[in-house]
């Protein structure tokens, strides 16, 4: 009996324990704790064209996630960026905006010139391989619009429909209707995606996000086709079917990613943050907008049609990413 006693109290011991621990892992993950202190991965400082004089250091709590979608293709080795997205994540007022940064936008790329924002990834990545490149457009975009980058996150339209396809399908508010003139995948050539809700699996998002020259506002429309399937997924991931995926879906968080500086417990954070999002109050989202003019392209050697961004409402809308 007194074994008995002993045994079960070690047990009980080991139980508390147990839960202790978990308890204090789980408090640790918390966004509010895990996010404390955060790197920043963009250079300071400045280029010409960039609109500040320096980068402001970031609030506690307070971040920013570049969301770059890469155009490279399975076995390739080079891509351009053909979506940029800034999202600013504010745990203290539990606000996140999101901001849509033309691909054709005029930067200065150190060492080149100028030319277009979707190219620098290009060129770099293919003198200097995948990590050069990203951290070429992180600091093109961070030197664009005065403010830093913490985390960044690439996939590629491969890594984009696996996702979905993760997930099922998704549920997507389709603004206008789209019609497929540079597909994907050929075989869609010609095929609609009808304006209204419609029920998407991973080769149609793809084709989705990835058309622009069928668009009437060409880049920006299909900028707005891609915020609205970003917020579909965080919808769908979110929804009671799929919570007990999640943690599947960080572990296979590497099927999706081309490159990211995030941990699988800083995915597994960003989890528990958007448990309990509201995307329709608690979500903001921004087009950064400019003029396309033809410019010479100093990589190019010669003139090509560039967005120079207005620089006034530039500075206004990157007050909401500090």
């Amino acid at each position: 009996m007194r074994k008995l006693k002993i045994f079960l109290s070690i047990l009980l011991a080991v139980v508390v324990l147990g839960g202790g621990v978990a308890y204090f892992a789980y408090q640790k993950l918390q966004p509010e704790n895990h996010f404390k202190n955060v790197p920043t991965v963009s250079k300071t400082g400045n280029n010409p064209g960039s609109q500040g004089t320096t980068t402001p250091k970031m609030k506690e709590n307070v971040f920013n996630v570049l969301l770059l979608g890469s155009d490279e293709r399975k076995g390739q080795k080079v891509g351009h960026s053909d979506s940029i997205i800034l999202l600013h994540v504010d745990l203290n007022k539990h606000k996140y905006n999101m901001a849509s940064i033309p691909r054709d936008t005029r930067v200065y790329l150190d060492g080149y010139g100028y030319t277009k924002l979707t190219s620098v990834q290009y060129i770099k990545q293919a003198t200097g391989g995948t990590t050069a490149g990203i951290k070429a457009a992180i600091n093109s975009i961070s030197q664009l619009t005065g403010v830093p980058v913490n985390y960044y996150v690439e996939t590629n339209y491969e890594g984009l429909q696996s996702m979905v396809d993760a997930l099922g399908t998704i549920d997507v508010d389709v603004p206008f209707d789209v019609k497929l003139t540079h597909p994907w995948y050929p075989e869609n050539k010609g095929k609609v995606i009808a304006q209204g809700t419609q029920t998407l699996d991973g080769e149609m998002v793809t084709e989705l996000v990835h058309e622009r020259y069928s668009l009437k506002n060409v880049d920006y429309d299909r900028q707005l086709l891609q915020e609205k399937v970003l917020i579909s997924i965080a919808k769908t991931a979110l929804q009671p079917k799929n919570l007990t995926k999640l943690p599947k879906l960080v572990d296979k968080s590497s099927d999706f990613v081309i490159a990211t500086n995030m941990s699988k417990t800083d995915i597994a954070s960003l989890g528990l943050l958007v448990k309990n999002l509201n995307t329709d109050k608690q979500v903001t989202y921004y087009q950064l907008k400019g003029t396309s003019k033809s410019m010479y392209d100093d990589i190019l050697k010669n003139n090509n049609s560039e967005i120079v961004l207005d620089q006034t409402a530039l500075k206004k809308t990157m007050k909401h990413f500090e």
